[in-house]
């Protein structure tokens, strides 16, 4: 099965997606309210970050899949699959809020390697958009060696700065 195989799927039959998305903002109300008072903040801090993972991996996925299509294959904003495209990124806005009212990131096991593979990802993004954008063929003077430690580089500055500004 390919992507556009399973993405026109999932347009022809979109209720369980909507529903799936819809249900993780409402579970993440759900579990604040059960556990507000609650002093296992360990027990807590591993079933918000079930829920983080559950709504991260589609959200990230379909915000680097907007990004791709409107800046490589520049889609038009009106042919945007609103729930392939905008519903994952929404329910993982709001259903990050949810949590972040009840228990700070720093508590959920594992909330830091979601945001560096963030992270990598707006800078691998960033990074082939310039290449793209230059339009080099090749370049016959400088190399690999050279394009390798400025790309690592290039990402260890991103991830310094991403540290320093949150």
């Amino acid at each position: 099965m390919t992507l556009t195989q399973l993405f026109q799927y999932i347009s022809s039959n979109p209720w369980p997606a909507v529903a799936f998305f819809a249900f993780m903002p409402v579970l993440a109300w759900l579990i604040g309210e059960v556990a507000n008072g609650s002093r296992d903040v360990q027990f807590w801090g591993y079933v918000y970050a079930v829920l983080v993972y559950a709504v991260s991996i589609p959200g990230i996925f379909a915000f680097t899949l907007n990004i791709y299509l409107f800046l490589f294959e520049r889609q038009s904003i009106w042919q945007a699959n609103i729930i392939l495209q905008f519903l994952p990124i929404i329910s993982l806005a709001l259903t990050l809020m949810l949590i972040k009212r009840k228990i700070p990131f720093a508590l959920i096991p594992g909330f830091g390697k979601i945001s560096g593979f963030l992270t990598l990802i707006a800078a691998l993004i960033g990074l082939m958009w310039f290449f793209d954008r230059l339009h080099l063929v090749a370049w016959t003077y400088v190399p690999f060696s050279v394009i390798l430690i400025g790309f690592v580089l290039t990402l260890l500055a991103i991830r310094f700065a991403w540290s320093k500004l949150f």
